[in-house]
């Protein structure tokens, strides 16, 4: 595949229909550079650890546990929060809290992505770790539907 922007305006999504390609946007080289920023007192604690109280609510009763310590405290493990986003849904995302509802959003024909959000309900660190694209199905066609 080539990656010139007239290839990529032209190539369809990953399912090989629609929009320009979707990929998993990971930002761990960002939350490392942060964390290294942290550790070298540029940075104070109060600048990284001020995560809003909604994403530390979603963290402690919906939340997936981490096996990563958090990196700021260093007391707790991190909690994993996912939001949904996309067409006909709310202005804020959908925290989902299953992977059964992560399912459901992935057979839809809309394209979504879902973020996935490291939360320390500790001492409120969070960080965006990755994006992945949810959904974007062809519809079936209309002689299947009857």
């Amino acid at each position: 595949m080539s990656f010139s922007a007239d290839a990529l305006r032209k190539g369809g999504n990953r399912n090989g229909h629609g929009s320009a390609a979707r990929a998993v946007v990971d930002h761990r080289l960002e939350r490392r550079a942060l964390i290294n920023e942290y550790r070298r007192g540029r940075l104070a604690r109060d600048q990284l650890c001020d995560a809003h109280p909604e994403l530390i609510r979603a963290a402690k009763n919906l939340g997936a546990p981490s096996s990563v310590t958090c990196p700021i405290c260093e007391v707790v493990k991190l909690v994993l929060v996912t939001y949904v986003f996309g067409p006909r849904l709310p202005a804020h995302g959908r925290c989902v809290a299953t992977k059964a509802d992560l399912a459901q959003f992935e057979g839809r024909t809309d394209d979504l992505d879902a973020y996935v959000v490291e939360a320390c309900v500790n001492c409120r660190w969070h960080h965006l770790l990755r994006v992945l694209p949810l959904g974007g199905k062809p519809a079936p066609p209309a002689a299947a539907l009857s």
